[in-house]
């Protein structure tokens, strides 16, 4: 593109911005109703001849003073307000657009939806809408999207939106609120430019709540229309969802409880997630969820054969359901991961990673598996994958510091320490009570030299969920790493690691490196490999 057209378009994408076609059809057509008016009253209210004249010239001379003040002066939800915004200068690379980032075209964070109903009692809602919306915008090959623990972080609290678009490096921001009241739904959004606060596109939706499916997909829509962008639902995504929004509701309460850690929320999750299938036999997302649930029961707290059977089926179901679906490929390979049969879990993973290439959970627990046959250059690449589909992720890097200083990578283990210790912090701003972040930080933080702030963490995650063979497990791993070994091995054997994926990942765990020769540490790895 030449520069004098480049300018152009710059020139007409700066008019559309100031509103200032859309100004000029107002003012035509109010112009036209005043002059049928004039023509109407003028002549019986005995008006002078040239009072309609008078009426004509200053109309014709008031359009380009309208014109003017549209340039200069917007309307906003604070008033009018002048628009400092200049237009950018136009060159033979093209200059970004409204939505996009330098070096990295259009992008946008959505964040967490207010919650406006009168119970305050609808985040699981607002989240999930938000996340839906989030979910169908990153199908977009060439739009950036910040991910949802980034975005979401935001939530509950007073930030610019200027300060938000300069954290996550996005040019686009897209907030809302959502009312419930009944089966009635007001959902308000607005995309705003995040370099200068001005709005992109906002719209609010009264409709019922069997419509939110359409809420959403017009959204995700309208925000991809004001980004210049082409929104493509795959038939994999679409099928994978419901039709009926009281499925979709259970499904939305168990995610939210699925994501916040813990027995207690994995339990009632396991309940949504049954109630969501019984409505839709046929949620195959929803099934994949529930074998999720179970099978991280089984990993983390209690392996029961009641447990298992419920990893079993609900994944059969998903497979059944959806074979072409990578997350149905994750929960089976999660099932075959809990019940230690790794070669099966490993073609599952491998399956999910060439459906989609990007989902973060296959790499990760395709790594777990790869770490604890002792395959560390294996584990330490997926982890490494794992972490760069979803940068803002605690949990790999945190396991990637284990498997770098087993393969003897110092600088490398530091280095992710780093990294993990900081997202964890980031993850507790929005999930202070979340213990998996709180017993992962543990050892970063010991790693940084803090370690009175890591015993603060272990105790805070105790008092939270203190009989959470995790949190015993990963407090271990932290009197280990300050050589407090009697300690450490207390909280292995009041684990009760028997029949959990971490009893094996204890063996190669080098955060209990100096357990290894402790005869305690020696019997209780003998007795779980004789169960």
């Amino acid at each position: 593109m030449s520069r004098r057209q480049g300018w152009f378009a710059t020139f007409v994408s700066e008019l559309k911005r100031r509103n200032v076609f859309q100004t000029a059809a107002l003012y035509a057509v109010a112009a036209w109703l005043v002059l049928q008016v004039g023509e109407v009253t003028f002549e019986p209210l005995h008006f002078p001849d040239w009072a309609m004249t008078l009426l004509v010239v200053t109309v014709i001379v008031s359009f380009p003073i309208v014109l003017v003040l549209a340039w200069f002066f917007d309307i906003t939800r604070h008033g009018i307000r002048k628009d400092t915004g200049a237009m950018p200068q136009a060159a033979d690379s093209n200059a970004a657009s409204e939505g996009e980032a330098p070096g990295r075209g259009p992008s946008v964070a959505v964040l967490s939806f207010d919650d406006m109903s009168p119970d305050k009692d609808q985040e699981y809602l607002c989240d999930g809408i938000a996340e839906e919306i989030l979910n169908r915008l990153a199908q977009i090959q060439n739009l950036h999207v910040a991910s949802r623990t980034s975005s979401f972080r935001f939530k509950g609290q007073s930030v610019d939106v200027g300060d938000i678009g300069r954290q996550l490096n996005v040019a686009t921001v897209l907030e809302g609120s959502v009312r419930k009241s009944g089966d009635q739904l007001r959902i308000t959004t607005q995309l705003i430019n995040a370099r200068d606060g001005y709005h992109l596109w906002s719209h609010s939706y009264d409709r019922k709540l069997e419509h939110i499916f359409e809420i959403q997909d017009d959204i995700a829509t309208q925000v991809a229309e004001a980004l210049e962008v082409t929104l493509q639902v795959g038939p994999t995504a679409e099928s994978c969802t419901t039709d009926d929004v009281q499925a979709y509701d259970y499904y939305l309460q168990g995610m939210h409880y699925f994501h916040r850690w813990g027995l207690r929320n994995v339990l009632f999750s396991i309940d949504m997630f049954r109630k969501a299938v019984e409505v839709d036999p046929g949620y195959a997302r929803a099934w994949a969820a529930l074998a999720d649930s179970y099978a991280m029961i089984c990993m983390y707290w209690e392996a029961s054969e009641e447990n298992l059977a419920g990893a079993d089926r609900a994944s059969m179901k998903a497979l059944e359901l959806l074979p072409g679906l990578a997350e149905s490929h994750v929960s089976r390979g999660l099932y075959h991961f809990a019940k230690r049969n790794n070669t099966e879990a490993i073609a599952e993973f491998e399956t999910a990673l060439r459906l989609d290439p990007d989902l973060f959970e296959a790499y990760y627990y395709y790594a777990r598996v790869r770490f604890q046959r002792s395959e560390l250059e294996r584990a330490a690449e997926l982890f490494e994958q794992a972490e760069r589909v979803r940068p803002d992720d605690f949990q790999a890097p945190t396991l990637l510091r284990q498997v770098y200083r087993s393969l003897g990578r110092e600088d490398d283990a530091q280095a992710a320490a780093r990294r993990a210790l900081k997202r964890a912090e980031e993850h507790l701003e929005l999930n202070p009570d979340d213990t998996r972040a709180l017993n992962l930080g543990c050892a970063s933080l010991i790693e940084a030299g803090d370690k009175q702030r890591a015993m603060r963490w272990a105790e805070r995650s105790l008092a939270i969920d203190g009989d959470n063979p995790d949190t015993l497990y990963n407090l271990a791993c932290s009197y280990a790493l300050m050589g407090e070994s009697g300690r450490a091995l207390d909280c292995l054997e009041g684990a009760n690691l028997r029949g959990m994926s971490i009893a094996e990942w204890a063996e190669n765990d080098s955060d209990l490196v100096s357990l290894h020769d402790e005869p305690r540490f020696q019997a209780l790895m003998k007795s779980l490999k004789d169960r």
